[in-house]
């Protein structure tokens, strides 16, 4: 492994130093671009759910969870119809 010391001797070429340059100033830029407008959200008045929203949320979240329950029995009525029909067929075997 190469070890580095007092003596050793470090190159960079003009386009290396462009290019790091380049992504400093980008950083910098991003930076200062996120804490304004984070500053900016900071002033805007925070949103608030009305009893609307939340009562139509809160109703389909319900009837979500009765079609699946719907679905769900559905699908059992036809399992059980599947295992009528394999029993029948072992049994004729």
């Amino acid at each position: 492994m190469a070890e580095i010391s007092k003596d050793s001797k470090f190159t960079l070429s003009v386009e290396s130093l462009v290019v790091i340059g380049g992504v400093i100033v980008t950083t910098v830029g991003m930076w200062f671009t996120l804490q304004a407008e984070i500053e900016e959200a900071k002033k805007l008045p925070p949103s608030e759910v009305s009893r609307t929203e939340y009562d139509l949320k809160d109703q389909l979240i319900r009837e979500t969870i009765m079609n699946t329950q719907e679905k769900v029995e559905e699908n059992s009525k036809k399992l059980d119809k599947i295992d009528e029909k394999l029993y029948e067929i072992i049994n004729k075997q």
